[in-house]
């Protein structure tokens, strides 16, 4: 197994956003959380890549705790995520935006990027052939050198996804990727994570409030309400289970 989040509670104060949650995600599994708005699953995605430190439990990385550490060093550990809210900085190209994220690998010092000397310009070289093999993958290519503002919101949100693969993560976490698109761009987004799990060798954790987007893609899911886990396992058991169904699912599995 690639991650293990044992017994993990967070407290904010003397609210319990997270209580004694524990699953494990398996290499190149694509693996989902899911549950009501408040249920705590960004909570437990902060927790993953450091931007909070549990109150009580551990979270492993290839058998190494992460937690308490900080979010830059979890990246370099091989965790990258993208946000429910897309953040691309505006201003900048499609290309700009993604090379933002081989920053956490490069192979250059400081003083080599001020003097410009050789060993920047190879790497400079290096990753732009890597930002494009990536936009290759993701259909985006072409947009290089347009202004992120000006792409429509699904190839926005490739571009987040394309910088978040530029840091060569082994497990790739999403925070409501298909929220805002329509059921065809849903559809085509479903088999893009597929290509992205074997073009990359990327595990894939996501959060995601489409079900029929869920049922399609994730191999296991977890559920939350209310910080507690009412399930873990495989999908096709979670939309039969009655708990499951009363807390979150409503009518969905006559949908």
């Amino acid at each position: 197994m690639i991650l293990e989040v044992q017994n993990v509670t967070k407290k904010f104060g003397g609210v319990t956003a997270i209580k004694d949650t524990t699953f494990h995600v398996n290499a190149k599994e694509i693996y989902g959380l899911i549950g009501p708005n408040g249920a705590g699953k960004t909570t437990m995605f902060n927790i993953i890549t450091g931007n909070y430190e549990p109150t009580e439990g551990a979270v492993k990385f290839h058998g190494q705790r992460i937690d308490g550490i900080k979010p830059h060093k979890i990246v370099h550990r091989g965790i990258a995520r993208t946000f429910q809210n897309i953040r691309l900085f505006n201003s900048m190209s499609v290309l700009d935006n993604i090379l933002i994220g081989f920053d956490y690998q490069a192979e250059y010092s400081y003083l080599e990027a001020i003097f410009r000397l050789p060993r920047f310009f190879k790497e400079e070289k290096r990753v732009k052939k890597r930002a494009f093999e990536i936009m290759e993958v993701l259909g985006i290519a072409q947009y290089a050198d347009e202004m992120a503002t000006a792409l429509s919101y699904g190839s926005q949100r490739k571009v987040e996804i394309a910088r978040a693969l530029a840091a060569s993560p082994q497990l790739l976490l999403l925070d409501e990727p298909a929220a805002g698109m329509n059921p065809q761009e849903t559809h085509e987004l479903a088999e893009l994570f597929f290509k992205i799990r074997d073009e990359f060798d990327v595990t894939i954790l996501l959060i995601e409030h489409d079900m029929k987007f869920v049922n399609k893609l994730c191999d296991r899911v977890m559920v939350l309400d209310y910080g507690k886990t009412i399930f873990e396992g495989h999908i096709k058991d979670a939309i039969k289970d009655e708990e499951v169904i009363k807390a979150y699912l409503g009518d969905f599995k006559h949908a």
